[in-house]
């Protein structure tokens, strides 16, 4: 694997959770990724999306637009089968816009009573926005949804999502490691380093 030149990139998000994850997965290679918090950039964008590509993008935009750096952005969430996609591009403000991860579970639990049907797919889109172009990169994991939460590793709806390669334990009860070998948004990373090493 040939180096890589050294970027700087700012990333369009203030989850601090998201930002960990994206830097250790980036860490092998020789891109600096800033955030917005870093560069004291407090605005953010409505994502009227109706897509997790559709935000994205907006999000890169607004980010590079405050920074004048290439803007890396993420939109990811949940798509329950039983609940015709939903929570989608809805997941992280499911129970309302202000709603705790917490709440979101419990809605979605609530959602589910009774539903035999629990198979689900966590789905991950980066955009890249140079300014003048956008490259988009995906990433999923299926798996299903448990009765109840478990564990007490990641954020967001983790301690009831059981994934197909690990079955048995929830995303929340495996190793944070782990979790980013197997993750959508790992497999969504994946691919954009696989394009810019071919670059």
């Amino acid at each position: 694997m040939r180096e890589q030149v050294l970027q700087r990139w700012i990333l369009a998000s203030h989850n601090l959770h998201k930002a960990e994850e994206l830097r250790q997965m980036l860490g092998p290679y020789r891109v600096e990724l800033m955030t917005l918090a870093q560069l004291q950039i407090t605005e953010v964008p409505d994502e009227t999306g109706n897509t997790f590509r559709e935000n994205a993008l907006i999000k890169a935009q607004a980010a590079y637009a405050a920074s004048n750096l290439p803007a890396l952005a993420d939109d990811s969430g949940l798509e329950v089968e039983a609940l015709n996609g939903l929570p989608g591009v809805h997941s992280a403000r499911f129970a309302g816009p202000k709603a705790t991860d917490v709440e979101n579970v419990q809605l979605l639990l609530k959602r589910l009573t009774n539903q035999v049907n629990r198979r689900a797919r966590f789905v991950c889109v980066l955009c890249l926005w140079n300014g003048k172009e956008a490259t988009y990169w995906e990433g999923r994991v299926e798996g299903k949804i448990l009765e109840y939460p478990r564990g007490y590793h990641g954020f967001g709806y983790d301690p009831v999502f059981e994934a197909q390669e690990i079955p048995g334990r929830s995303l929340a009860e495996i190793d944070p490691a782990k979790k980013n070998e197997i993750s959508h948004r790992a497999a969504a990373v994946q691919s954009m380093l696989a394009s810019l090493i071919a670059i």
